[in-house]
């Protein structure tokens, strides 16, 4: 009798997704792929989507959203690939992965790739950083680790294209994803020592000389 109790309180948030979850949602085209109508959202998403979101997104059951995304993985993986991506004959090994990060899914470029990939966004892109891009940055040095989240509540506006304009600079690096939350962790990188031309972080200026002591008041806030 527990067992069977245990059994339907672990597939509750299945069925949730099942029946209310995907009323909810809105469905995918008709004839479309379940994996490919996956693809299409973790092409787009900055942080790793769980299994139960996907299956709300697309309207349909977390049994065959996990299947997609195995198909998926091995789709991209070059590896036999099941009758729902195509044949189930070998493909190409792709030059991204979907990976599995803190309890959730989303696109990466693979390892062998990073420094090509590295290399190429300094070469396409040697324009200035922003002000905003700028802020951001300093943000993360002084806080690291620090989550996308935490920046936004700090600078008190979206930062989600900031960020991804540091990543792809090689100014800041994933440090590593919280278990419990999914939320991705930023710290900087060398490159931004050597940008700056300091051998650490401990050579970066002190903050608080350069705050407000308050001892001539500070101007409303409203």
């Amino acid at each position: 009798m527990a067992n069977e109790t245990q059994a339907k309180e672990t597939d509750a948030p299945e069925a949730a997704v099942t029946e209310e979850g995907a009323e909810r949602a809105p469905r995918i085209p008709e004839g479309v792929d379940v994996a490919r109508a996956l693809e299409a959202i973790l092409m787009v998403v900055d942080e790793p989507q769980s299994v139960v979101g996907l299956a709300s997104a697309v309207g349909r059951p977390v049994k065959e959203v996990r299947a997609a995304i195995a198909a998926l993985v091995a789709d991209y993986d070059g590896e036999a690939r099941g009758d729902s991506v195509a044949s189930g004959t070998p493909g190409v090994r792709r030059g991204f992965e979907l990976r599995e990060v803190g309890g959730g899914w989303r696109i990466y470029v693979r390892g062998e790739f990073d420094d090509l990939v590295r290399d190429f966004v300094h070469t396409q892109s040697p324009a200035k950083l922003s002000q905003a891009a700028l802020e951001t940055l300093a943000v993360i040095a002084y806080k690291q680790p620090i989550s996308r989240g935490a920046i936004a509540s700090i600078r008190a506006v979206n930062v989600d294209s900031v960020v991804r304009t540091l990543l792809g600079r090689g100014l800041i690096t994933e440090a590593f994803t919280d278990s419990e939350t999914g939320a991705i962790h930023y710290e900087t990188t060398d490159l931004l020592l050597t940008q700056l031309g300091i051998n650490s972080l401990d050579e970066l200026p002190k903050i608080s000389p350069l705050l407000d002591d308050g001892r001539e008041g500070f101007d409303d806030v409203r």
